[in-house]
């Protein structure tokens, strides 16, 4: 009977709806319609009073019926099944007996986002009645709430939203006979913390989200993956000589002539890898001084490393010093070696170890417990799990990158992300040296020990066989064993052991060589907390044992204590406010010797104190600069230095001005520096001068005049001078930083205008590197972000040895050109970079307005350009719009056939000399 009754409700309602809406035209339309209106009012009258009567008589018979139905059952009057039979009542009581199946809305807040949604229930016409007993369909739930579910393999269902994560078993699921599986409102609440309310007069259930406003955090997000295949390739020649430097000092005094001295080092690309060769210049005029310190051929690939020529060793220095030139390969499974990003050297021993290396965090929560690990102090979530019966969580491989890991665990009650979580660091550090468990690395070296002596050749003299075997195991994640043999002036035994224990904060890194001594190199650090850490280093020289205490924000407390030097004990504060800075550190040793060394800052003005038992150094420093703790600009100097020496005492008090500018060269020296003073010390006094610039492309030179000093009464002077040269595309002035060359390699990117669309860098045609960071992406990162270097010829970037993707934004191109190159495959090797060409073709567009043999405009036909010649197949096409006007782009030099539907209608030709952009109407 109730369906009865909405269904003529819903008749009445649009009956009603229907007269209203011809009374109201019939209105409109003439007077002489008022008697239809009059009519039309009547028979409405007539229905609602109808209508009235029957939803009554409906009532009367449906309280009847739930009398009896309240009379006879109790308890199992619906068919529904508890959620939780054990936590929840059983709520079919006498109200329950009332509910009846009837259509609302579903809202969020004021957003109506579902009408018609079949719920159980009942309301007085004022209120809902028992609402939290109402039941609402599973599936209007779901889509309502945007709650994401899967099964899992134990047949649980996951239910995710941006606010909570939870699982329920299914069985606990409430069944209607006639809406099937149900949520009630008490279940909302109880289940994802969603509070519900009735709302009257919009008819609808209005559910409250907590995570309304809150972003759905991506899990793992990981990088978007690199795809090389299928992209053309781009590779490094087979041997280039990429960049040569000469450093020149010259130093001299009134007593003394001038000394010239010289570095000259070069390096390039052979084979894959790289070479190096450096040589030291003692006397700069004379060519038989000269001798080559350093010549090498370097190989590093993520599983193999080739080392030829001079290098360290991958044990223990040599016994007898000296260099040590041999042949070192290594091989590793399992893990890739860290990624030098500067400073121009490679040892064996940094290669031994993993640049990542995968770790377990794991601890106790309650069932139910949601529990994010999370990176840093962001928000980026790595993993998340939901804590089961257990009471355990665990994450496996949590990677730990260049030796230190910063997590932290956040635990949701109940997998309510709404809720404020507990939060539990998960910091750990690895020690240098350790590889992930299952992991290994051979290592085998062999060589001569190399010595220079007066009157020796450009090469010096080899001498005796060095060399060893070695292995390195990860045993666990927390343990990694080396062994092996050497051979330095006898044969020793080499073991290494790499711990850093779960559980307690204790790193320990030894290495040992055993043969009649054991000699250990040892480095052993303890840090219970982040204010509190010890340490002990050992090596063949001296042992040496470190405490650091941090007291507050401000203070720490320290103590040193060595084999070689006397304990000290000392303390640091520093404290900084907005125009305010302080920093203190002193020790006093067991022999009395007192060191310190004080810094302050208050506004422009600087104060700076280092002292010791041999001498002390003091400078007050006013900044004209207008910047907050910058260096930069003018500042005023007064400068006052002492000197304890074998019972001789000096000093020097030196008044000056510095200038510095803003602008500083690639290697990080000013453009402009420049120093002048007066001093007057014990010694006599003077003028003091400084001057250094890196204004001219590829040269670095600085220059000092002392006409006193603190410990000399003659004037004294100094020369630098350091230039690079750029062999690659052209010889260019360098950046003064050839040796990170050794290392890494990088991409030297020319995308140019090619006029004649030869593919070829003409003479004449321009090089096009503005709005590099829109056109040039690398992996999928902006070229910006990988701090390359724009000059007005080329785009330049580096890079480790490795294979890469470059990618072209067609945002980035410039106006009326293109390429039909959008991405590249590029091998990068150490010793130079990548040179890639892009050359960019002139973009013609041609667009008008087709029309028919009446001049009128047509719609809809497709305008198509075809090229006629075989180095010319380019075809483009444009279908007319509304107004007949076509749209042709990207078109080249060259003949084209125009086609209209597929019917010739003329031919095209472009030439170099047209415009861009012409106006070309057609006839259809």
């Amino acid at each position: 009977m109730q369906k009865i009754y909405w269904l003529l409700a819903c008749i009445f309602i649009a009956i009603q709806a229907n007269f209203k809406t011809l009374a109201q035209t019939d209105l409109n339309n003439s007077r002489l319609n008022n008697s239809k209106l009059i009519n039309n009012q009547s028979i409405i009258d007539e229905l609602s009073l109808f209508t009235d009567e029957l939803i009554l008589k409906l009532k009367q018979n449906e309280a009847e019926k739930n009398k009896k139905i309240s009379n006879s059952l109790k308890v199992n009057a619906n068919s529904e099944k508890p959620l939780n039979s054990s936590n929840s009542q059983v709520n079919v009581n006498i109200a329950n007996r009332n509910f009846t199946t009837f259509p609302v809305g579903f809202s969020v807040g004021k957003r109506n986002i579902k009408a018609g949604v079949l719920v159980k229930g009942y309301e007085d016409g004022s209120q809902a009645i028992d609402f939290q007993s109402w039941l609402l369909p599973y599936d209007a739930v779901i889509q309502a709430l945007k709650l994401n579910v899967t099964t899992l393999p134990d047949g649980q269902l996951e239910f995710r939203s941006p606010g909570i994560v939870t699982r329920i078993n299914p069985e606990q699921l409430r069944n209607d006979s006639e809406l099937g599986l149900v949520f009630s409102i008490a279940d909302l609440k109880r289940l994802f913390a969603v509070s519900a309310k009735f709302d009257i007069e919009e008819y609808a259930v209005v559910f409250d989200l907590p995570w309304q406003n809150k972003r759905n955090n991506t899990i793992g997000s990981d990088e978007v993956p690199v795809i090389l295949d299928g992209l053309p390739r781009f590779q490094p020649g087979s041997f280039n000589i990429a960049a040569v430097e000469q450093r020149i000092d010259a130093s001299g005094s009134g007593n003394n002539s001038a000394n010239f001295r010289g570095n000259f080092q070069a390096v390039g690309t052979a084979f894959d890898g790289s070479w190096f060769v450096r040589a030291n210049q003692p006397d700069l005029w004379d060519g038989g001084s000269w001798s080559i310190s350093e010549a090498q051929y370097l190989r590093q690939t993520d599983k193999q490393d080739y080392f030829i020529g001079s290098q360290p060793s991958f044990w223990q220095r040599l016994a007898t010093g000296g260099d040590y030139w041999g042949l070192t390969f290594i091989q590793r499974q399992g893990f890739k070696p860290p990624q030098t990003f500067g400073g121009g050297t490679s040892d064996p021993r940094q290669r031994l170890q993993a640049d990542r290396i995968g770790r377990t965090v794991t601890g106790k929560a309650e069932p139910g417990t949601l529990v994010r690990l999370v990176q840093g102090f962001g928000s980026n979530v790595i993993a998340e799990v939901l804590v089961d019966s257990s009471g355990i969580y665990r994450f496996e491989n949590i990677v730990t990158k260049r030796g230190y890991g910063n997590y932290r665990v956040f635990l949701y009650p109940q997998g309510r992300l709404t809720e404020q979580p507990e939060i539990r660091n998960a910091s750990f550090t690895t020690v240098p040296g350790q590889i992930p468990a299952g992991a290994s690395a051979w290592v085998v070296s062999g060589g001569l020990q190399r010595d220079f002596s007066t009157n020796d050749s450009l090469l010096g003299n080899f001498s005796e066989f060095r060399g060893g075997v070695a292995r390195r195991l990860g045993v666990s994640e927390t343990l990694t064993l080396g062994f092996g043999g050497v051979y330095d002036e006898s044969l020793k035994g080499l073991a290494e052991l790499f711990f850093r224990p779960k559980n307690i904060p204790l790193q320990v890194a030894v290495s040992a060589l055993t043969a009649d001594e054991i000699d250990v190199i040892s480095d052993i650090r303890y840090q219970p907390s982040n204010n509190f850490s010890a340490s002990f280093t050992s090596d063949r020289l001296s042992n040496r044992f470190n405490v650091n205490w941090r007291v507050s924000s401000a203070l720490s407390l320290f103590g040193n204590t060595s084999s070689r030097n006397p304990a000290e004990l000392g303390m640091q504060f520093n404290y900084s406010a907005r125009d305010f800075y302080t920093f203190a550190r002193a020790s006093l040793d067991t022999d009395s010797n007192l060191r310190w060394n004080l810094f302050q800052r208050l506004g422009k003005l600087g104060l700076n104190l280092q002292g010791n038992e041999i001498g002390s150094s003091s400078q007050l420093a006013y900044n004209f600069s207008s910047a907050r703790y910058s260096t930069n600009g003018s500042a005023l100097l007064l400068n006052y230095d002492t000197r304890s020496n074998n019972g001789n005492s000096n000093n020097l008090l030196t008044l000056g001005w510095r200038y510095r500018s803003a602008q500083r060269a690639v290697d990080g020296n000013y453009l402009w520096q420049t120093e002048l003073g007066y001093g007057i010390g014990s010694q006599g006094n003077g003028i003091v001068a400084t001057l250094g610039t890196t204004v001219l492309p590829g040269i670095m030179l600085q220059g000092r005049y002392q006409g006193v000093s603190l410990t000399r009464n003659d004037s004294s002077f100094s020369i630098n001078l350091v230039s690079g040269l750029n062999l690659q595309q052209g010889i260019r002035p360098g950046d003064r930083r050839s040796r990170y060359f050794r290392t890494q390699g990088g991409l030297i990117i020319q995308p140019f205008l090619d006029s004649n669309n030869n593919g070829k860098k003409d003479s004449g045609e321009k090089i096009y590197t503005e709005n590099s960071d829109l056109l040039l992406m690398v992996n999928n990162h902006s070229i910006k972000s990988w701090r390359s270097q724009v000059k007005s010829d080329r785009i330049t970037v580096r890079l480790p040895p490795g294979s890469y993707r470059l990618d072209l934004d067609s945002a980035g191109f410039p106006l009326d050109w293109f390429t039909n190159t959008n991405a590249i495959a590029v091998d990068v090797v150490a010793g130079s970079y990548t040179p890639i060409m892009i050359p960019f073709a002139r973009a013609y567009t041609r667009t008008g307005v087709v029309t028919d043999s009446t001049d009128k405009a047509v719609a809809g036909t497709r305008v198509e350009a075809i090229g006629k010649n075989t180095d010319n197949n380019i075809r483009r096409f444009s279908v007319t719009n509304g107004a007949g006007v076509y749209y042709l782009e990207g078109l080249q030099k060259g003949e084209y056939e125009l086609q209209i539907n597929g019917k010739s209608v003329g031919e095209l030709k472009i030439e170099e000399s047209d415009e861009a952009f012409k106006e070309l109407n057609l006839k259809y």
